[in-house]
């Protein structure tokens, strides 16, 4: 079922990411995502998360399909969705180039056709089928002597629109991060839509999850500083900043690349304007915390998902923001 979530990963202590867990759990969340970064392993830390909890959704928000072969990422899922009663959602995406090949030492080369790939293997592998051929990804694996769960939940992470159509045609789910709600409602929505076509399926039981960068405080100010420090990364890399531009803030990229010229990221980031940051976030009061997530949810994110903005109490947050507190 979908709903409400939250990204929580491990920041500094692996115990207090299992206690936020466990308070996300018993605020109502419907599901806690992990982010796949240069730190603790995100499905490893999945299995903490499933051993502290009874109910929450588990997933990867999202885990790069180079990090390792679809036959090692079905054989953990599905190990992580048995120990868990079926909570496991498998998000992932394809990174970066600057990732790809800095971290994992290989090319990324044909976005579309690898994600497509991967996916046809680690879901023939849990239904018991012979992996079809791949260009990028093969295998002949078959799980002996176990029987996973043959729908567990595969969403795919996506910016552009070939991406998100691929993800309405192969996945369950879709999985976005700086996606405003402008961004969900016009772009989003209807280009999984035309891939959910194509596969002969409706938008009924498809998952859209939106990361919503949230923050209870009275420091708005403050809390954009910290965010445009921290977006400086993302807003260097080509997918994103496609992105950003299709969403109406090309003009945002352009004061963004004319300070990282004239004076480096600490001129570019008074690129990235408050409308921006207004527009993406869920910043300040309880109730602008609130109207922020609801914003996602009527632009047609069936499970916006609260992320931490640094420097800001993320356990206040989750808090103002949990589903029983925005019922109305």
């Amino acid at each position: 079922m979908a709903g409400p979530g939250t990204f929580i990963s491990v920041g500094r202590s692996l115990d207090q990411a299992v206690e936020r867990v466990k308070a996300a759990e018993q605020l109502g969340y419907e599901s806690a995502y992990v982010t796949h970064i240069a730190a603790r392993d995100s499905l490893t830390v999945l299995m903490a998360y499933a051993a502290a909890t009874e109910r929450i959704k588990l997933g990867t928000g999202v885990l790069p399909i180079y990090s390792r072969t679809p036959v090692a990422t079905a054989q953990q899922a599905a190990t992580i969705d048995e120990y868990s009663s079926g909570r496991m959602v498998l998000g992932l995406g394809v990174s970066h180039q600057v990732t790809v090949e800095g971290w994992y030492g290989t090319k990324l080369e044909r976005p579309l056709r690898a994600m497509r790939e991967y996916v046809g293997i680690v879901r023939a592998c849990l239904r018991g089928e012979d992996p079809p051929p791949g260009e990028i990804f093969s295998s002949g694996f078959h799980f002996m002597g176990f029987e996973p769960r043959k729908d567990l939940p595969i969403y795919v992470a996506a910016l552009s629109p070939k991406m998100l159509r691929l993800a309405g045609e192969l996945a369950d789910g879709v999985m976005l991060w700086l996606c405003n709600p402008d961004y969900v409602r016009d772009v989003v929505v209807p280009e999984v839509a035309a891939g959910r076509e194509k596969a002969g399926r409706s938008l009924d039981g498809f998952d859209i999850v939106a990361a919503v960068p949230a923050a209870l405080t009275d420091d708005r100010e403050a809390a954009f500083a910290t965010m445009r420090q921290d977006l400086i990364t993302y807003w260097s890399l080509p997918f994103y900043r496609a992105m950003i531009e299709r969403s109406g803030f090309s003009q945002d990229i352009a004061s963004f690349d004319e300070g990282m010229k004239s004076g480096g990221p600490q001129q570019a980031i008074t690129g990235i304007s408050d409308r921006f940051l207004e527009d993406l976030t869920a910043i300040g009061s309880p109730d602008q915390v609130r109207a922020g997530v609801r914003r996602y949810a009527d632009a047609g994110a069936t499970s916006p998902c609260i992320g931490p903005v640094a420097r800001t109490d993320f356990a206040a947050t989750l808090e103002a923001a949990a589903p029983s507190r925005s019922a109305h």
